[in-house]
């Protein structure tokens, strides 16, 4: 066996820097399924035209079954000069079967690379887009479980208006919904056969893309050569998901950072889901959700340095586009990861609603409900705003307690006064995607209907 793909034209093997440099072997092996995949279609396409017979094609198909066996039960030998996983699988078949050497006809690894990478990362989005969804239903059932529990609500990290912890957990996973739309529409981009484009300018071989992609089960094919094997938009499109995901996780795991601390104390940690110091033996660690929020830089930087990779290119294909695999692989696998993680964090979470209430019974959090009591009796907003932030200062400067002072003045009085009881504020949120409970039961339905569709 010749040791490379190229050889006739070249009097010498390659160096063995180059070679080091060259090789993407240890990673893009993980493509073997998708490789195969790939080269089974491309057989049958090749039967189905006439370039091959019946009984190559079988052979050739028989042939590419035991090397995806080979490979799966780890019994496959690689050799030295496997440069990719494109070679090894095309050097075991050959081997298995002389007709193998046809296999490679009328197709370049350039629009081999680019239709396995689209097999990988269309399996890829499918998989993280269900551990999306599967957190979602955490955050959901975990939103029913909390009933008319309640929290402060936060701008600036300041305590604003108390809101439904219910509301709160719905909130992280609207966004994660998001999340699974920019991932679903991203995978019709992804979901193009660029079979049949050659190394960039097709052949002059009757070769049928249509037929190839019908295999595979891709919804399009290329439509223009250069295109189809320059195009990377796709890995750069999944990438930029998967950040924008990590940093939603990023969030999530902020909070219950935030909510787990003694300053807090609004949630107690599982030990299956935390960790210990070797030094201090009363601590317990929120490592999940600090490892949520440190990965999304990770995530972040995958984005920026493809992008960076992909920007000087000219077509068509460069070796630089190799560069693909490596980043996207490692966002599936962080994002994956992380999703189960906090997954397991968020289900078995003890959250400490007597705590949340006690926090969020301040009557300085019902300061806005007294300017919209006077605005409902006539007065407008800014003098509204004005009268309550008037009293507010008397009160923090000692004039006496907030509920005296409205009591007692004349354009508010007693019955203003009650809206500053425990629990009151919460309850009057009730507008379409407020934060009150009776306006999240909608909420809920409407999400459920979500994951459900």
């Amino acid at each position: 066996m010749s040791s490379t793909l190229w050889h006739g034209r070249f009097a010498g093997g390659p160096s063995e820097a180059l070679q080091a440099l060259n090789d993407s072997l240890p990673f893009d092996r993980r493509m073997f399924r998708e490789d195969i995949a790939g080269s089974r279609a491309h057989v049958r396409m090749l039967c189905d035209v006439g370039l091959l017979t019946d009984i190559e094609r079988d052979t050739v198909v028989a042939a590419l079954d035991t090397v995806e066996q080979e490979i799966e039960s780890e019994t496959f030998e690689f050799a030295i000069n496997d440069e990719d996983i494109h070679t090894a699988v095309e050097r075991r078949v050959t081997e298995l079967e002389p007709a193998g050497a046809k296999m490679h006809t009328g197709r370049s690894r350039n629009d081999q690379v680019a239709t396995d990478v689209r097999l990988w990362t269309r399996g890829a989005i499918d998989e993280v887009v269900e551990l999306i969804v599967r957190i979602q239903r955490t955050l959901l059932a975990s939103a029913e479980a909390a009933g008319d529990a309640y929290l402060p609500g936060y701008t600036h990290l300041q305590h604003a208006q108390p809101v439904a912890l219910s509301h709160h957990l719905l909130a992280h996973g609207w966004a994660l919904a998001r999340d699974v739309d920019r991932l679903t529409d991203a995978r019709r981009r992804v979901d193009v056969s660029a079979l049949g484009a050659g190394a960039l300018a097709g052949s002059s071989l009757p070769l049928d893309p249509e037929k190839t992609a019908e295999y595979l089960g891709f919804a399009g094919v290329f439509e223009n050569s250069l295109d189809g094997v320059s195009d990377r938009d796709f890995g750069a499109e999944t990438l930029f998901a998967l950040a924008l995901l990590g940093v939603h996780l990023s969030r999530i795991g902020e909070e219950l950072i935030l909510w787990a601390s003694s300053e807090f104390a609004f949630v107690e940690l599982d030990d299956g889901f935390s960790t210990g110091s070797s030094m201090m033996p009363q601590k317990k660690n929120p490592d999940i959700a600090e490892l949520a929020r440190g990965k999304a830089g990770r995530l972040v930087g995958h984005l920026t340095g493809f992008l960076t990779t992909l920007k000087g290119l000219p077509l068509t294909y460069n070796k630089d586009m190799q560069e693909d695999k490596e980043p996207l692989f490692d966002a599936v696998d962080t994002v994956r990861l992380t999703l189960l993680a906090l997954d397991g964090m968020i289900s078995t979470i003890r959250f400490r609603t007597d705590r949340m209430a006690e926090v969020a019974s301040s009557p300085y959090a019902a300061a806005t409900d007294l300017a919209e009591w006077l605005v409902a009796s006539g007065m407008p907003f800014r003098q509204a705003h004005a009268v309550v932030g008037e009293i507010v200062r008397k009160a923090l400067a000692g004039g006496g307690s907030l509920s005296d002072l409205v009591a007692a003045d004349d354009q508010l009085g007693p019955e203003a006064a009650a809206l500053l009881e425990p629990g009151i504020s919460v309850t009057r949120r009730t507008t379409r995607g407020g934060g009150s409970p009776a306006a999240v039961v909608d909420q809920l339905i409407r999400f459920r209907a979500r994951l459900d569709g």
